[in-house]
């Protein structure tokens, strides 16, 4: 049987993820990996976990086991209202909130809902992977606004609408991780928040906000979300996961947008999946009411500001003076710059040789046209292997240098 001629083009405009891909090759355990974004084991609430499950399974066996609603369990709704109002001065309404099977699902779902093959979105350059696969997958045509280290440049980001404008294009979408982004690590001020949202209101388009990192701050304050900083919300959608906070196992997310649109993902959904796990739900809503979250997300800060410090360190004592990185202020990552005659992607295959792996930074940029930046986990290695791990890292880029 030939499928090819079977396939949809959906599965033509797919490709495997690089990290997903490299994380199969180097699952040798004598392999460092800074490639992954996983969270560090060690701090899951593993105990509080397994008691609330029980609980749960034993207290309220047919709504846990049974089919839930396609909008979420109403439980963990009420919870999530209250966490948005009391950390982010956000507030919403059940009707403008949808639980979703982590971020990724999001994403993949709001590019169902707004694109069509062929249509224009823009992102910032470099941004997460995950996102792009996504966009991809629904055949979206992808302009990259250039970056610094405070994220997008609105001079640019408006460049490039106003070249789409020029051409008869509707941007659908501006899709940005401005807190601690995946992968760079950078985090856009208040003031280029305020300069973005002017903007995408200019050319009748909304930001795409994902903030699954934006409770991980070492230092420094948080400056308001786009969400908050929109009065109308009619211009923002913004996306969060537990994933970094909580347990990434569970897959738990969810969407805060207009009524009007979270309709439409709610439609969307039922044709998916029918429903994110009532049992995880459950779970999730009983942590969240046991007041454990925040405790365990000072936790988490904790350990990872030891960790970036750690590994900023060793990369100020080991590497060559041509190579630069980012100092993120949280977050899982920071983003390292090579001499533009290395190439990141060529010099991987000698990384692991030497038994440390990274993620090329190639595979972030909507065009695949930059080969000499590299993204670093510092949030799951211990102590140990970051600092064994960089020593790899800094003779391999001494070697091909």
């Amino acid at each position: 049987m030939n499928y090819e001629k079977l396939f949809a083009q959906v599965v033509s405009r797919s490709k495997a993820s690089a990290i997903r891909e490299l994380l199969k090759i180097i699952s040798r355990p004598d392999v460092i990996s800074f490639a992954g974004g996983l969270p560090d084991p060690e701090l899951f609430p593993t105990k509080e976990v397994a008691e609330i499950m029980s609980q749960v399974v034993s207290q309220s066996p047919k709504e846990a086991l049974q089919y839930g609603t396609t909008e979420g369990q109403d439980g963990l709704k009420k919870e999530l209202i209250k966490l948005l109002k009391e950390t982010e001065n956000i507030d919403v309404k059940p009707e403008q909130l949808l639980v979703v099977s982590a971020s990724q699902q999001a994403l993949d779902m709001t590019a169902r809902v707004f694109v069509n093959p062929g249509d224009s979105i823009i992102t910032a350059c470099p941004t997460y992977l995950g996102a792009l696969q996504a966009f991809h997958v629904a055949g979206a045509d992808i302009t990259g606004a250039e970056s610094d280290e405070y994220g997008i440049l609105p001079e640019d980001l408006q460049a490039k609408l106003e070249m789409l404008r020029a051409q008869g294009k509707q941007c659908k979408f501006v899709y940005l991780v401005p807190d601690f982004q995946n992968p760079t690590g950078t985090t856009i001020p208040e003031e280029r928040r305020l300069k973005i949202l002017e903007i995408v209101k200019k050319y009748d388009t909304f930001v795409l906000e994902d903030s699954p990192y934006r409770q991980v701050r070492f230092e420094g304050t948080s400056p308001r979300t786009f969400y908050e900083l929109d009065k109308t919300h009619n211009h923002v959608i913004t996306l969060f996961t537990f994933s970094k906070v909580f347990v990434p196992g569970f897959r738990l997310g969810y969407i805060i947008g207009p009524e009007e649109v979270i309709r439409k993902y709610v439609i969307l959904k039922q044709a998916m999946d029918l429903c994110t796990s009532p049992i995880l739900q459950l779970a999730t809503a009983e942590y969240l009411r046991r007041g454990l979250l925040m405790a365990h997300v000072k936790q988490i800060i904790a350990a990872y500001r030891e960790k970036r410090d750690l590994m900023l360190h060793t990369l100020a004592q080991y590497m060559p003076k041509e190579v630069t990185w980012t100092r993120p202020e949280g977050g899982l990552f920071l983003w390292l710059t090579l001499p533009q005659k290395l190439n990141a992607t060529e010099m991987l295959p000698k990384a692991i040789e030497n038994k440390v792996a990274y993620v090329a930074g190639v595979d972030f940029y909507p065009a695949g046209n930059v080969f000499n930046d590299m993204r670093l986990n510092f949030s799951y290695s211990s102590k140990e292997q970051i600092v064994e791990g960089l020593k790899r890292l800094a003779q391999t880029i001494k070697d091909n240098l």
